[in-house]
């Protein structure tokens, strides 16, 4: 084809065309769409929808407009795109659930936090609300620079004056091209408190800042879960928040449990956040959860999960925050425009820019205010000298032939400026009164009071910032509130035990695996031989199985019929009385079914090496197996456990104890029999090793019962029977025999004593408190029951029913005294004299 005379082809690289057109377009995204302004913390279009609002003249105080009317005002003068970015962007400004201040005060459906859509702009009406107009405020003043609109017919603002630090109070989100910002609402009140702090001492760091500004403040409240990412996103611009929402635990009047969510995490649809977890519960996901409702009303929002009979509510709850939006995070990515380019700011960054703006803004408006003071000024001073000169003035203005000529003739003969000449020719006589003379003379004398004050600004820059603040303080006067997110720190923030007071309680360990712990001064101390108090409410076919004290702080080593090994703070295990049930240990610890605790035993502290590796963990089987180990090999907790001991098919762990390496070992058989030796003869062995022989059992139906590492001078051995007989013996009545042997008689055992049921290392100052498979439980002192020989039958400790029997013994090694009224009373009959027996 021939080419044309006029005709001018140019050959491009395409590839060098395309990456040109690409950065242009993303840069136009960047600036000009995606990323908010870090000064007013403003888009373009939420700055144009409000300078728009404000020009139609649809302030706080006026009537509401048709949405339709405000958005054609913004499309067709500053905003030159689709309708519905507008209007969307409108809707949003006016949701109270996404904005921690909204900006629009909306008329109609705008929405609803279930995700429900806005009714169509035609239908709705908005105007601003008192808060946006800060934002606006002194526009009027050349504060900030403006530009011309998409087709240059118009001006519009660059930039808002921005009274308020509206890009941390509301936070702002936007993808652009190659990066993206998610920035968190925060307390109006908290965040004007760090900027003057910021003022007050521009060195400051940013924890110091953080101990005005706590966190972020979500506008759906709920609870900030960690601290960690809060202080990342403080520190560096970015940071990941963990939301939680907000619930309680409400008792029906028929028992049954209900969780109540009151507040939810920031943008979470409530609707399809109850859609999801229906759907999981009929998946069976999610298992306790026999219903749930929303209640949801315009007085606050309610979702009801009904529990199951059995359920555990904090089990269920942690079940929520995990499968379900209850829990999810909040990504903060701090990125906002700075002069222009896009920058990563951390929280000290935001303010120091925020400040400079308003900084600029103060001073510009100064200049502004002093121009139009200086301006009317130069007027009054003419009318004062016309006012002084009046006769001559009223008749050179009588002999003047034109206006022109009079304007002239002022300027030659009092030394006037054409605006002063222009402004006396325009005075209205009245003005020529001696009352009006006054007044013109008081408001100059207070224009050059103004003047100076204004001039005085301007070569003050302490003024200036002191002026910032007294702003702010008038802002958060009239526009702060409480904090709706809560914050709750976990622990990996702080030594949560620093929370909880280091107490002695009670761990109760029923037969069927319900545990609790109980405040140690529940139970009252009796004398020997009581009917004993109520203790536990249990199942008819459970009972109370282990019972023992520990301190709250201390960690607890829970070791199970198969030889695994589970770690548990003392804390961790729900508090409860004296007669309630407790909660299913497989809610606290991984055990497997099947499996069951066999000893629990409490150590202080697993990070201290000289106590690890110079204490010992003691370990006997059923069967008379007996191990040692050194407690450094179990003190790295692991969630599912570990092996502890290699545990034989037809045996099973027994007890475990703790001791220092220089023990004497005392292990029980049912039959009444005991063997004697020291810790030495067992030597250390690894983890999962079997162990050595301890006792020779001899008969087919006698097993090991229980044992006790004696490690106190002054101990004696109390030994108690099923039936409830026992006795105190010193431990130099037990002769010392080789590991392995028959050992010798620790009681003497009839058909009306019952096999032996438990032995205990106890002390004078010691209590004790027995128990029995129906829950009744005794609290006696120990030096209650006699020393006697080793051969001895005993002295009844407890009353039982034929039917029942003791179902363990666990010493407490604090006596609590409390009035003999405070006491149960004591049933005489039940006394029995060991010489009676």
């Amino acid at each position: 084809m021939a080419q044309g005379e006029n005709e001018n082809i140019i050959p491009i690289n395409i590839e060098e065309e395309m990456r040109g057109a690409y950065i242009d377009y993303s840069m136009s995204v960047i600036v000009s769409r995606a990323l908010p302004d870090v000064r007013d913390g403003l888009k373009p279009v939420h700055r144009r929808i409000l300078y728009g609002m404000q020009e139609l003249g649809v302030t706080h105080n006026k009537p509401y407009k048709k949405s339709a009317r405000i958005v054609g005002e913004v499309l067709g003068k500053y905003h030159p795109h689709g309708d519905s970015a507008v209007y969307e962007t409108l809707v949003r400004m006016a949701q109270h659930w996404s904005l921690r201040y909204p900006l629009v005060d909306p008329q109609g459906n705008f929405g609803s936090v279930d995700g429900d859509n806005p009714a169509a702009m035609r239908y709705t009406e908005a105007r601003l609300r008192r808060i946006a107009e800060e934002l606006l405020t002194d526009i009027n003043k050349d504060t900030v620079d403006f530009q011309f609109n998409f087709d240059d017919t118009l001006k519009e603002p660059v930039v808002l004056p921005a009274k308020i630090p509206a890009l941390l109070l509301n936070g702002a989100s936007g993808i652009a091209v190659g990066m993206a910002t998610n920035m968190a609402p925060h307390n109006l009140g908290e965040v004007i408190n760090g900027i003057t702090a910021y003022i007050d001492n521009n060195d400051i760091t940013i924890p110091e800042l953080m101990e005005h500004i706590l966190a972020p403040d979500f506008p759906t409240g709920g609870i900030i879960y960690g601290y960690n990412g809060v202080k990342a996103a403080f520190e560096t611009g970015r940071g990941r928040v963990i939301m939680r929402g907000k619930a309680t635990v409400e008792t029906k009047s028929n028992g049954r449990e209900m969780i109540i969510i009151s507040e939810i995490p920031y943008q979470v649809n409530k609707a399809s956040m109850v859609e999801k977890t229906a759907q999981l519960i009929n998946e069976k996901k999610l298992d306790g959860i026999s219903a749930i409702r929303d209640e949801s009303d315009r007085h606050g929002m309610r979702i009801v999960y009904e529990l199951k009979k059995d359920a555990v509510p904090n089990v269920i709850l942690n079940n929520l925050y995990k499968h379900t939006q209850l829990q999810t995070s909040f990504s903060v990515n701090n990125v906002a425009l700075v002069k222009g380019r896009p920058h990563t700011l951390n929280l000290k960054d935001l303010i120091v820019h925020y400040v400079n703006h308003r900084h600029e803004v103060v001073i510009r408006r100064t200049e502004y205010e002093l121009k139009e003071a200086e301006k009317r000024a130069h007027i009054l001073e003419g009318y004062l000298i016309a006012l002084d000169n009046l006769d001559e003035v009223i008749q050179l203005i009588r002999d003047s032939r034109d206006p022109e000529t009079a304007r002239n003739g002022l300027m030659e003969r009092f030394e006037l400026s054409e605006i002063q000449a222009r402004a006396i020719l325009d005075m209205r006589l009245q003005r020529l009164t001696g009352m009006e003379r006054e007044k013109i003379q008081q408001e100059y004398d207070e224009l050059m009071k103004l003047i100076e004050e204004l001039k005085d600004i301007l070569a003050n820059e302490d003024k200036r910032m002191q002026l910032i603040k007294d702003e702010l303080v008038e802002m958060k006067t009239r526009y702060s509130d409480e904090r709706r997110t809560e914050i709750e720190h976990n622990a990996e923030d702080f030594n949560y035990e620093d929370m909880i007071p280091n107490e002695e309680v009670v761990i109760t360990v029923s037969h069927q695996g319900y545990i609790k712990r109980t405040v140690l001064t529940e139970y009252k101390s009796q004398s020997r031989g009581g009917v004993g108090s109520r203790g536990v409410s249990t199942k008819e076919d459970d009972y109370t199985e282990y019972l023992f004290t520990a301190l709250t702080h201390n960690y607890l080593l829970i070791f199970t019929d198969q030889g695994k090994l589970f770690w548990l703070k003392t804390y961790a295990i729900p508090e409860g009385s004296k007669t309630s049930k407790g909660r299913p240990i497989q809610n606290l610890i991984n055990i497997q079914s099947g499996d069951k605790i066999r000893s629990i035993i409490q150590v202080t502290d697993l990070n201290d090496e000289d106590y690890i590796n110079n204490n010992n963990i003691v370990m006997v089987t059923r069967n008379g197996i007996i191990k040692k180990t050194t407690l450094e090999q179990y003190s790295r907790p692991r969630t599912n456990g570990i092996i502890a001991l290699n545990i034989r098919d037809d045996d099973q762990l027994l007890n475990v104890e703790l001791t220092n390496g220089d023990a004497h070992v005392v292990i029980a058989s049912s039959s009444g029999r005991a063997v004697h030796f020291h810790e030495s003869n067992v030597r250390p062995m690894g983890r999962t090793a079997t162990g050595v022989k301890a006792i020779n059992l001899g008969e087919e139906d006698n097993h090991v019962i229980g044992m006790v590492c004696v490690q106190r001078e002054e101990a004696t051995l109390l030994v108690v029977t099923e039936k409830g007989y026992g006795k105190r013996s010193f431990l130099s009545e037990y002769r010392i025999t080789k590991r392995g042997g028959k050992g010798v008689k620790a009681m003497n055992i009839t058909e009306k004593t019952g096999g032996l049921v438990a032995i205990k290392e106890v002390v004078d100052t010691d209590d004790l408190l027995i128990i029995n498979r129906s829950g009744i439980i005794i609290r006696t002192p120990a030096n209650g029951v006699r020393v006697m020989g080793r051969a001895t039958q005993g002295v009844k400790l407890i009353r039982l029913n034929d039917s029942d029997k003791i179902s363990s013994v666990e010493k407490i090694e604090h006596i609590l005294e409390e009035d003999a009224e405070n006491g149960d009373s004591l049933d005489s009959e039940n006394t029995i004299s060991p010489d009676t027996e």
